[in-house]
């Protein structure tokens, strides 16, 4: 797979003979949950927000795809990255990395299942035997976690639906919907919510027809030999964002947090379990 380096231009270009780490420059990277546009633009204040904090370059690392991500953090390709709990377990599996902080929402974070009003269908029950849309199959909100919770319901979604196919991103589901691609489909929550806040969800077209239970899900994680020193002070900046300071603000609505707080490994066991139980963990 390609991994094109690029920065982001909002980005601010420091000095970084100051710096007192083992590195100049803080490669970061996310599972492509949503449209690179729209990563980019989510990312960008933030990305500034981390220079100025640490005292280093920080540049964005894109890739295509989430295994992509899991193998540039454990390969050292990038330093840090946002991922997914699922994407996590698969990354702690691989090799070394530290979950360092996660949104406050991520510790009761839930996915929503959704449907063309053409279908008629309002639960999943009601969608059997029509087409449905997981988003990426490494997915913990848009695949994974939904998935689960339909197995604990006896709903096996390859002999449920029709047709199960994965629409690679939480708004490409709701896309793919909205034009009648397929009947049914999920996605995370907080793009659910976006997405009507923002007002790109026809309500002739698309409604919600079902919420999962909570579970654990977003979170930054670094490659563990990272300078103890660094992941220390980065923690520290994302901790310390404050939603009563206007650019803090700014920062957090665009990462749909509240705040940060700090995590741990053994928040993501739940993930694992889930992970395993439904076939996608050996």
């Amino acid at each position: 797979m390609k991994k094109i380096v690029k920065t982001f231009a909002a980005l601010s270009l420091i000095a970084t003979a100051g710096a007192t780490f083992a590195q100049d420059v803080l490669r970061v990277s996310a599972i492509p949950d949503e449209a690179p546009t729209e990563l980019q633009r989510k990312f960008a204040p933030l990305g500034a927000y981390l220079e100025k904090e640490l005292g280093v370059k920080v540049e964005f690392v894109p890739v295509t795809d989430y295994a992509g991500v899991v193998t540039a953090l454990t390969s050292d390709k990038i330093d840090l990255a946002w991922l997914g709990g699922f994407t996590y377990v698969q990354a702690k599996q691989r090799g070394q990395v530290t979950p360092l902080v996660q949104r406050e929402e991520d510790s009761r974070f839930t996915s929503k299942f959704i449907a063309s009003t053409a279908s008629g269908a309002q639960s999943l029950k009601d969608l059997k035997g029509k087409t449905f849309a997981f988003g990426s199959a490494s997915s913990t909100s848009g695949h994974l976690m939904p998935r689960y919770f339909m197995q604990k319901q006896g709903i096996k979604p390859e002999t449920h639906f029709k047709n199960v196919a994965y629409s690679g991103a939480h708004d490409a589901t709701v896309a793919w919907v909205a034009s009648g691609k397929v009947d049914g489909g999920v996605l995370n929550s907080s793009v659910w919510d976006k997405l009507n806040e923002a007002g790109k969800v026809d309500a002739s077209k698309v409604k919600l027809i079902g919420t999962t239970p909570t579970y654990y899900d977003y979170n930054w994680t670094v490659r563990s030999n990272l300078d103890a020193k660094l992941q220390k002070k980065l923690a520290a900046a994302f901790l310390k964002l404050d939603a009563k300071k206007p650019a803090d603000k700014e920062i957090l609505e665009l990462q749909r947090a509240t705040r940060f707080i700090p995590t741990k490994p053994a928040n993501y066991k739940g993930i694992e379990t889930a992970a395993r139980e439904a076939g996608l963990l050996k």
